[in-house]
């Protein structure tokens, strides 16, 4: 599974005023062999008539099924104004004033302010992407990043008509939007819901890549079920050459059919490397009927924070499996919070059907309506229990994003000059959550455990686990810790018991985060 987002890059083509970040990467590629065939050169004199011989299983030829569905597809022009946001981003701008946009004229000349101290006016940015129509009346299929912010959209056809279009409704969550063109009688294609490529099949993407118009290229699929670390998609891989521009393009099985919406490249350069992924046509085709029906899309929501039960953490805890979805937080007053779910406890079932992952347990939720009864099957302390939580409605991304931000501001602050102070434990110093300790590491009231008053001794597993001063120690092999003494009692029975590890569940910066701590001396 592809983890690492640093080479994830979503396939849009952005042109205008951009913050570059360069990552150092090391890449170790195969060398090319000689092959053991010689190639034989044929003077053009003596060689016989030309025919084209494709591999078995191959077509003979793309060109009927890209002739019949290309006029579908359409480029997708985007113009928005900078935020100031992204702007504070890049190095030196952190506190400029940026209050923009403003009228024209009313500004300093070069953007740089005019008199009386008025903001600048915001720069202007473009971008591009691809779309398709599903339906005579031109409704069009995107990516949600190609028209996330757009003040105008312009969608051109193939036969270079150029027509302004309004977003219907856009998901944050899947990545998807529907835009439309005003008009009748359009081509369009359909999405394909009976029957998918398998694995080694030809397919075949038409797009907008690099601003260069309607654009083919075909390759196969080469998986299924890729995690790229969105929560409600599990990707198709094709490689199929895709680039930046491609965004919200379709990708076609070999009779035409809409088997996935180009979404994204895992690339070190930025440009294609034979690996895409595309949004699969059944995610596709029922968001986009929801969007062009209600223009959003709801999804439950109990207010967790969810990881998945990994290995160490199921050997710490004594389990034999990893299924299942580890609770780290519950949103203070939110759905989980009423209904008594902890910190700790782990999800094995949700109205009856097992849990496999965190990523299961949110795509479930997801799918349940606002106001209806969620039983969730739990593990607390090592029993059984089951908690009854009313679904709310899910925030949008950006709001999440806020809340989650307001949670981590105010963090712990670094120790000042105090000596050591504390016990030591599993080589770490820690003392009693006073009000003194709370002070100097800046913990807020809510949070409650004991704290780290000194970065753990450099060769222990604390230490290699990144713990350090100003972490508190919320649970203790999923038991509240609220003194020193009721710490070191779990150590020492879970050592009694053989136990490989501990699990701590640890508090920093107002977030909490498992980590299991060897115990072998």
């Amino acid at each position: 599974m592809l983890k690492d987002k640093r080479f994830i890059v979503g396939a849009v083509m952005g042109v205008g005023l951009a913050g570059a970040v360069g990552v150092g990467v090391g890449l170790s590629m195969p060398r090319a062999e000689a092959q053991t065939s010689k190639a034989e050169l044929v003077r053009t004199a003596a060689a016989g008539p030309v025919v084209f011989a494709p591999p078995p299983g191959a077509p003979l030829s793309f060109a009927d099924i890209i002739e019949r569905v290309s006029p579908a597809v359409v480029s997708i022009d985007v113009k928005t104004h900078v935020s100031a946001d992204s702007l504070r981003r890049i190095p030196g701008f952190e506190n400029f004033p940026f209050e923009g946009p403003q009228a024209p004229g009313q500004g300093g000349q070069g953007g740089q302010g005019g008199q009386g101290g008025e903001a600048p006016e915001l720069p202007e940015q473009y971008g591009s992407g691809s779309g398709f129509l599903i339906s005579p009346d031109g409704y069009i299929v995107t990516n949600n990043h190609v028209v996330e912010n757009a003040e105008e959209i312009t969608v051109k056809l193939q036969d270079d008509r150029e027509l302004k279009a309004t977003v219907v409704g856009r998901d944050e969550g899947t990545d998807l939007a529907v835009i439309k063109i005003e008009g009748k009688n359009y081509p369009y294609v359909q999405f394909e819901l009976q029957a998918k490529p398998r694995v080694g099949d030809w397919v075949i993407a038409v797009g907008n890549p690099l601003q260069l118009g309607h654009t083919a290229t075909a390759g196969i699929v080469s998986a299924y079920g890729r995690d790229i670390g969105e929560q409600y998609v599990d990707y198709i891989q094709i490689d199929a050459p895709i680039n930046r521009g491609n965004s919200g393009g379709p990708t076609f099985d070999i009779y035409g059919r809409v088997i996935g919406v180009n979404t994204a490249i895992y690339s070190p350069t930025g440009y294609s490397v034979g690996i895409g992924f595309a949004i699969p046509a059944d995610v596709a085709d029922t968001v986009t009927k929801q969007l062009i029906a209600n223009g959003k899309i709801e999804r439950g929501y109990i207010g967790v924070t969810i990881g998945d039960l990994t290995k160490d953490i199921a050997e710490s805890l004594n389990m034999a499996g990893t299924k299942g979805a580890y609770i780290t937080e519950t949103v203070p007053g939110g759905p989980s919070d009423r209904a008594g779910l902890k910190p700790g406890d782990i999800v094995l079932r949700m109205n009856g059907q097992a849990i496999s992952s965190s990523t299961d347990l949110t795509r479930q939720v997801g799918r349940v309506k606002a106001g209806e009864v969620i039983h969730l099957d739990v593990l607390r302390g090592g029993k059984p229990q089951t908690i009854n939580i009313r679904s709310g409605t899910r925030p949008s991304e950006a709001e999440l994003a806020r809340l989650n931000s307001n949670q981590e501001e105010g963090g712990q602050a670094a120790p000042g000059a105090q000596g050591v102070v504390g016990t030591a434990v599993l080589g770490m110093n820690v003392a009693p959550l006073d009000a003194a300790n709370r002070k100097r590491f800046s913990i807020d009231n809510s949070v409650n455990g004991v704290v780290v008053t000194a970065n753990p001794a450099p060769r222990s597993d604390a230490a290699k686990k990144g713990l350090k001063a100003g972490d508190v120690i919320v649970l203790a092999d999923n038991r509240p810790v609220t003194s020193v003494q009721e710490l070191q009692s779990i150590v020492t029975s879970l050592k009694a018991a053989k136990r490989p590890s501990v699990l701590l569940l640890v508090n920093r910066d107002r977030r909490n985060v498992p980590v299991p701590i060897d115990l072998k001396d």
